[in-house]
C-alpha cells in the first residue's frame, strides 16, 4: 500500500510532497478514533525496547533525524508513528529561508536523497512557543510514555564564523526548557563555512560555551555534538579528545555525505545535474558504520552515540548496535520505506 502512495508522491517535486503528506498526516491525526488506530497500527509498545541514556528514558531505541521537522510543527503525528525521539530543526536564531529551490532530490534507483536546503526554519522563537505548546499538551503523562525531544541548533548564514558560539548560545537559552536534549549542528554541508567549525578551537569555544552555561544551572540538559562522516582520522582524533575534556554527554554520527562515490553510474549522472548538496540514504550507510565504529573505539565506548545513516531496515540498525551504538535515527529510510519502519526495526531488535 505505502509503495503505491510513495509513487504517487515522487511524482511531485519532493519538498512539495514532503509538506503535502505531512499535512495529510495531520489532518488525519486530528480526528481522535483516527489518531487512535495510527498510533495501534505502527507505534511498538513493548517495555522491552525502553533505553536510558543522557539521563534520559526512552520508550524505544528508533529516533528520526533532524531536517525532517525542522519547526517542531508536527510532533503529534511522528509521535502516533512511534518514534522514540524526534529532533527538530536545526534551529537558528533568526527565522532564514534556506536556499533557493528546488533544493531536495531523491535518487529511487539508490534509495538515496541530496539536500540543500540551508537551514531554513522559523527562527528559534517561534520554535520555542511550539515546543511550549507540545510540553503543556505533554504534562503529567509518565516519562516513560513520551516522546524525547532533541534540539538541533545552528547558526545563521549571515553569521561569521568567529561569531557562531554567539548564535549557538542564544538557541541553547532559548530551548533550554523545552527540549530534552540539544544537538550541536557543525557538520551540514549546506552552510557555507559551517564545517569549518569542526576544526578543535572553533568547537571548544562553541561547547566549551555552552557547557559552561550549561553546568550554571540547577538542572543540566545533555549536549551531543553532530559529525560529519567526511572527517580524517586526525578530526575524529581531536573530537575524541574534546568529548573528554568538556564532558560531552554524546555524538550524533552522522550527518550527510559530500562524497558521491558509493552511487550507482546513473545515479552519479542525475547527481551531478542536481549540483551540491549532502547525500543520505543507502549510499551513506558504509561511510557512516565506519565513522561510527571509529568515534566509538577512539572515545573508548564511554560517549553515547546516536548512529544514522542508511538505516532502511532492522539489520542496518542492528548493524549500528554491534558497532557500538546506542541509539539509532532514521530519515531518509522514512521517506523509502514509510510509516511502519519504526515498527519494523523495533520488531527486528526484540
Amino acid at each position: 500500500m505505502y509503495s503505491v502512495i510513495r509513487n504517487a508522491m515522487f511524482l511531485l517535486e519532493a519538498e512539495r510532497a514532503h509538506y503535502l503528506s505531512m499535512n495529510a498526516l495531520r489532518l488525519l491525526c486530528s480526528i481522535g478514533p483516527i489518531k487512535w488506530a495510527i498510533s495501534k497500527a505502527f507505534s511498538p509498545k513493548d517495555p522491552s525496547l525502553e533505553r536510558r541514556f543522557f539521563g534520559l528514558d526512552f520508550k524505544n531505541p528508533v529516533g528520526l533525524g533532524a531536517g525532517f521537522d525542522k519547526n517542531a510543527a508536527y510532533l503529534r503525528e511522528l509521535e502516533a508513528l512511534g518514534f522514540g525521539f524526534v529532533e527538530i530543526g536545526t534551529v537558528t536564531p533568526l527565522p532564514q529561508e534556506g536556499n533557493e529551490k528546488p533544493r531536495l532530490f531523491r535518487l529511487p534507483a539508490d534509495k538515496a536523497l541530496i539536500n540543500r536546503m540551508g537551514f531554513n526554519n522559523d527562527g528559534v522563537k517561534v520554535i520555542r512557543e511550539r515546543l511550549e505548546q507540545w510540553g503543556l499538551r505533554e504534562k503529567g503523562r509518565g516519562k516513560r510514555e513520551r516522546m524525547i525531544i532533541g534540539g538541533n541548533i545552528g547558526k545563521n548564514k549571515v553569521t561569521p564564523n568567529e561569531d557562531a558560539w554567539k548564535d549557538y548560545e542564544i538557541c541553547f537559552n532559548e530551548l533550554f526548557d523545552v527540549v530534552d536534549y540539544f544537538v550541536v549542528n557543525v557538520s551540514s554541508p549546506n552552510t557555507p563555512g559551517l564545517r569549518a567549525l569542526q576544526d578543535k578551537d572553533s568547537l571548544l569555544k562553541i561547547l566549551g560555551t555552552l557547557q559552561h552555561n550549561n553546568k550554571q544551572r540547577p538542572v543540566q540538559k545533555p549536549i551531543l555534538l553532530k559529525i560529519a562522516p567526511d572527517l580524517t582520522d586526525g578530526q575524529l582524533q581531536d573530537i575524541a579528545e574534546l568529548a573528554e575534556e568538556i564532558q560531552l554527554d554524546g555524538i550524533v554520527s552522522s550527518n550527510t555525505t559530500i562524497s558521491r562515490e558509493k552511487l550507482s553510474d546513473d545515479s552519479k549522472s542525475m547527481a551531478e545535474k542536481m549540483g551540491m548538496g549532502g547525500l543520505s540514504g543507502k549510499p551513506l550507510k558504509s561511510a557512516s558504520d565506519e565513522i561510527l565504529k571509529k568515534i566509538v573505539t577512539l572515545t573508548n565506548g564511554k560517549v553515547p552515540v546516536i548512529a544514522s545513516g542508511g538505516i532502511f531496515a532492522g539489520t542496518d540498525a542492528e548493524d549500528k548496535f554491534n558497532h557500538g551504538a546506542a541509539l539509532v535515527q532514521v530519515w531518509t529510510g522514512f521517506i523509502y520505506e514509510g510509516p511502519s519502519i519504526v515498527k519494523k526495526i523495533c520488531k527486528a531488535l526484540k
